[in-house]
């Protein structure tokens, strides 16, 4: 079988301004899948090009094999999660997962909708209006509501933006267990490095409406295409055209075996299961380090030597 969805060099204009600038990708059927990049970077025009809400200005949307660029949003084989959830206020939990089940005459709707809750741990919820429940609950709802339609291709624009960092974490294990046991792919959209990170099979990090690198989160990270992948996915230390990461820099007492650079330790500071250590190289710069916390102690004002192994280089001009 082909792919679940491919963009076709596909460009977006409104008036003065390109917001997406003749982008091409391929998703395969049952991954997990992000656009990743800055505010006004054309990610989430992207999703509203493929979830219908726009239309392209050129190019080509393919869905399961068919171009789509004609269809509107009910025409396609493709559920969206947005930011805001956009329930139904005056309807219950169920009553919302049921809803489009119920809007095609799917005779087992509300069997469906309460299998779909189940899913997302809310049977208990079922009765409950959406002011009555969480934020991470209303999103569960959402996510039950756009499931349970069995979709191609499931959207996610920015979910969990509005939910407090514990929960947030915790959601982003569920969405991932949620794609793996449902085999729906997923195309997730955020600014969040980590998210993405942490969540995708393959992520595509865009940039002023391009596609800078489309690869493995673990690919990315570590062999970035250009200076503004490597910056935007994480810290950087840029030697001339050497980057380094933080975490790569060891930071001793006595100069190194490999190339060593002195420093002078500027501050310290504390993040539970790593220190970040910013250190003043003689000649000016200043270079950050991350350590593990209960590794060994410096201090501010302490001379100190930083190196780095070859392997962990990014050359980048």
């Amino acid at each position: 079988m082909g792919p679940v969805l491919e963009l076709r060099k596909v460009v977006k204009d409104y008036p003065g301004h390109r917001a997406v600038d003749g982008i091409s990708l391929s998703l395969e059927r049952g991954r997990f899948y992000s656009l990743v990049g800055p505010s006004g970077c054309g990610k989430t025009t992207t999703l509203r090009l493929v979830g219908g809400f726009e239309k392209p200005t050129s190019g080509e949307v393919w869905l399961d094999g068919v171009m789509v660029n004609a269809l509107p949003p009910h025409q396609r084989d493709v559920s969206t999660v947005f930011q805001s959830y956009a329930l139904f206020p005056h309807l219950s939990a169920l009553e919302n997962v049921a809803f489009g089940l119920r809007e095609r005459r799917v005779p087992d709707a509300v069997k469906r909708a309460q299998d779909a809750l189940a899913r997302v741990h809310l049977s208990t919820k079922a009765a409950s209006k959406p002011a009555q429940l969480s934020g991470g609950e209303r999103q569960r709802v959402a996510l039950a509501r756009s499931l349970v339609l069995e979709p191609k291709l499931l959207l996610l624009d920015e979910p969990l933006a509005a939910l407090d960092p514990n929960l947030r974490g915790q959601m982003r294990a569920e969405l991932k267990a949620l794609q793996r046991s449902t085999g729906i792919t997923f195309l997730f959209i955020t600014h969040d490095r980590e998210e993405a990170l942490s969540m995708s099979d393959e992520l595509a990090v865009m940039n002023a409406g391009r596609i800078e690198q489309m690869a493995a989160p673990e690919s990315a990270y570590l062999q970035p295409v250009s200076r503004f992948v490597a910056g935007f996915l994480g810290p950087v230390n840029w030697f001339g055209d050497i980057g380094v990461r933080p975490e790569r820099i060891r930071l001793t007492t006595v100069p190194g075996e490999e190339a060593s650079l002195q420093a002078t330790v500027d501050s310290l500071l504390f993040f539970g299961n790593s220190i970040q250590v910013h250190v003043r190289l003689n000649d000016g710069p200043r270079v950050s380090a991350e350590i593990p916390a209960g590794s060994q102690v410096f201090r501010e004002g302490e001379s100190v030597w930083l190196s780095w192994s070859r392997a962990d280089e990014m050359r980048l001009p």
